[in-house]
């Protein structure tokens, strides 16, 4: 890229010919002047000149990805290449990424873990470059239309995304139904749940639940069933659409009368002899507006856990209508409701065994409230990063935010309980790996259980207290403030779905007055 001296730079300096530099960047704005959201005489008081001060104390990296950068026409001096990262602070040199302290997991720098090798560390690089560079700075966008482009989820899939975040790809259930290779051409055998783990983490760097949702919050919880209980037809007709990003497939447990009380759905299958009959209603399904498939948990039985089964029902079936639902956050997930009114569905379409519905649900119960313990922890990191950021710019009363020790008090108590947090994670993630599956539901449900309430209060917690260090610009959609604006909306779709954190409480309790009654018994 062509180099600029500053005073090259500074005859450019005019409304028909306006240059600036940003981190050592040379921009031409001229043809952006009248756009600028701030007028073009904000622009030109900088014609010529380097407005990098300027620039992080009005706006985040995004615009400079999804703005700015398309404007470059060089460098200063002998930069030899352009960085979008916010130099704010001079950090350590890390093993990777910005090295701002607590805005990365701690093995990301001088830290040792053993439970990461150099495929781990490849596929951490590769995955970041692609959401720095074509996520992050379009969610906001994205989110304010409250609609993910399809163009985006086909990508991710692409380079194995969604192999990975489905949990297809350490799923033997799955093998040679996935469409795309693993990421980072990780072969099957050294896939692990720590690289499922890196995929779901650096996507959600993003700062958007709702872009997450919109990828796989449907596909990680709607095509497991299928893939570990659907007949061989229905797994070579179904998986490989869902992991090539060309066919959506959503669960729809969650009725208007009741969320987590699964036992008792509504939903009715009326044996007909070669159909069931579906009538019911679904609520809050993810991804429910836009999908093609719908794993459905249905009343096939008596009353009880014992009469519930599951049936894959197809959106092109007459009787089935969705609907998308106004939410608090989530934009562009594709929350939906949706109405099954005499729906025909072909016994073939039966997912696994009649009646065994609830046990199938609750097998995949342990993945999915691990991957919104995934998501869940790095929110709360984004919150830290962008306040952490904004701290150290930010001044008041003569000093920067971070200066003030109400300030670092804040900061104290969102980076203890993130860190505990992860390594917690990291510990179950651990047990999932190496303990044989059979064991893995009775062992782990508690502690899963338990982490998951322990995330997501994290995360409210972090939310609110980066929302408080931002002011005001949290609580405007946009802008410096806009991750954390957007996060504190999302708290909720996290604390509730996938079982609320009450009755994850309640549940990880029980689980240990049960595991405590059997050693009791064994010592009579």
């Amino acid at each position: 890229m062509k180099s600029f001296s500053p005073e090259e730079v500074a005859q450019h300096n005019s409304a028909s010919d306006c240059w600036v530099i940003v981190n050592g960047m040379v921009f031409d704005v001229t043809k952006f002047l009248n756009e600028h959201p701030g007028g073009k005489k904000v622009l030109l008081k900088m014609a010529g000149k380097d407005a990098s001060k300027q620039f992080k104390s009005f706006h985040n990296d995004a615009i400079m990805q999804r703005v700015g950068l398309p404007m470059q026409i060089g460098v200063v001096g002998t930069v030899a290449t352009a960085t979008t990262v916010s130099n704010l602070v001079s950090a350590p040199q890390a093993k990777f990424g910005e090295g701002l302290p607590y805005s990365d997991p701690t093995w990301y720098q001088d830290w040792n873990s053993p439970f990461y090798n150099e495929s781990h560390i490849r596929l951490r690089k590769d995955v970041r470059a692609f959401v720095d560079k074509e996520v992050t700075p379009f969610c906001h966008e994205w989110s304010e239309a409250k609609s993910i482009p399809r163009s985006i989820i086909k990508r991710a899939a692409e380079l194995g995304l969604l192999n990975a975040g489905s949990g297809a790809a350490t799923n033997p259930a799955a093998k040679g139904l996935m469409p795309y290779p693993l990421p980072s051409g990780v072969s099957a055998e050294e896939f692990d749940i720590f690289h499922e783990f890196i995929c779901v983490d650096e996507v959600a760097r993003c700062g958007s639940g709702g872009f997450l949702w919109a990828l796989m919050g449907g596909l990680s919880i709607g095509l497991p069933p299928v893939i570990n209980f659907g007949s061989k037809e229905m797994k070579e007709r179904v998986v490989p659409g869902c992991l090539s990003g060309d066919k959506i497939i959503s669960l729809a447990i969650t009725e208007p009368s009741g969320g987590s009380d699964v036992a008792n759905l509504q939903t009715t299958a009326k044996d007909m002899g070669d159909h069931f009959l579906v009538n019911g209603e679904k609520k809050w399904i993810t991804q429910g507006a836009y999908a093609d498939y719908y794993t459905v948990a249905c009343r096939t039985g008596g009353p009880g856990m014992a009469g519930v089964s599951l049936l894959l029902i197809e959106r092109t079936m007459p009787g089935v209508e969705a609907r998308a639902m106004d939410a608090q956050g989530m934009w562009g997930s594709g929350t939906s409701y949706i109405t099954f009114e005499d729906v025909k569905v072909p016994k073939t379409n039966i997912i696994g065994k009649l009646n065994y519905g609830f046990k199938y649900i609750m097998h995949n119960f342990n993945h999915e409230r691990i991957g919104i313990v995934m998501q869940a922890n790095r929110f709360s990191r984004v919150c830290i990063e962008e306040a952490f950021k904004y701290s150290l710019k930010r001044k008041t009363f003569g000093q920067t935010l971070v200066e003030h020790a109400v300030i670092r008090n804040k900061f104290g108590h969102m980076i203890r309980q993130v860190e505990a947090t992860h390594a917690w994670l990291e510990s179950v993630l651990y047990q999932i790996k190496t303990l044989p599956v059979k064991e893995q539901p009775e062992l782990l449900a508690g502690p899963i259980a338990l982490l998951k309430a322990q995330s997501t209060q994290t995360f409210e917690f972090c939310a609110r207290e980066a929302a408080q260090i931002f002011g005001g610009l949290a609580y405007t959609r946009g802008g410096q403030g806009e991750k954390v604006e957007r996060l504190y909306r999302e708290v909720r779709a996290y604390a509730i779905p996938g079982g609320s954190e009450e009755i994850m409480l309640d549940l990880g309790v029980r689980q240990a007055m049960k595991q405590a009654a059997a050693i009791a018994k064994s010592k009579l």
